[in-house]
Parts: structure tokens; sequence; C-alpha cells
């Protein structure tokens, strides 16, 4: 297994770690209160964006040749950065 390879099925874990947390904090809107749903379906519907964004990402570095995937890794990173501090401040947030 390459660098590549490996670097991808690292980020193809992340994200199924962090569809996870989406999910459990749906599952906490659902027995909220009203007023609490919201926010919290506020705050799916961005962290959703978000791995959206970062599922293109992924994409985009498996279309990639092996030698032009390391000019992507920036992008990539920073994509899965802000997914992962909208993930914790989520949680955190609505502990």
């Amino acid at each position: 297994m390459g660098m590549k390879d490996a670097y991808e099925n690292k980020l193809e874990a992340q994200l199924e770690e962090w569809k996870t947390e989406v999910n459990k904090l749906k599952a906490k809107a659902e027995k909220a209160h009203a007023d609490a749903q919201l926010e919290y379906y506020k705050q799916i519907e961005e962290l959703r964006a978000m791995q959206l964004a970062a599922t293109e990402k992924l994409i985009e570095l498996k279309d990639a040749s092996d030698d032009a995937w390391e000019d992507l890794k920036a992008g990539i990173e920073n994509a899965w950065d802000s997914l992962e501090n909208g993930i914790k401040s989520a949680i955190s947030r609505f502990k």
C-alpha cells in the first residue's frame, strides 16, 4: 500500500467516525425540546455541508495521480480541520 492509499484509508475512516458522531447528534436532537431541536438541526445541517465538502475533497484525492495528490493535501486537510472543529464544537455545545 502506497502513501496515497494509506492517506485515503485514514481519511475514509475519519469520515465514517464523524458520520457516526453527527448521527448521534441527530438522535439527541430528536429527543430535545422544540427550541433546542432547531439549534441541533441547524448545527447538523452545517456539519452535513462540511461532510459533503470533505467527501468531495476525498473524491478529488482518489482521482488524482500518484504525483499530484500531494498538491491536494493542503486543501483536504483544511476541509478536515473545519469539519473536525465543527463536530467538536457541536458535541460540546449540546452535551
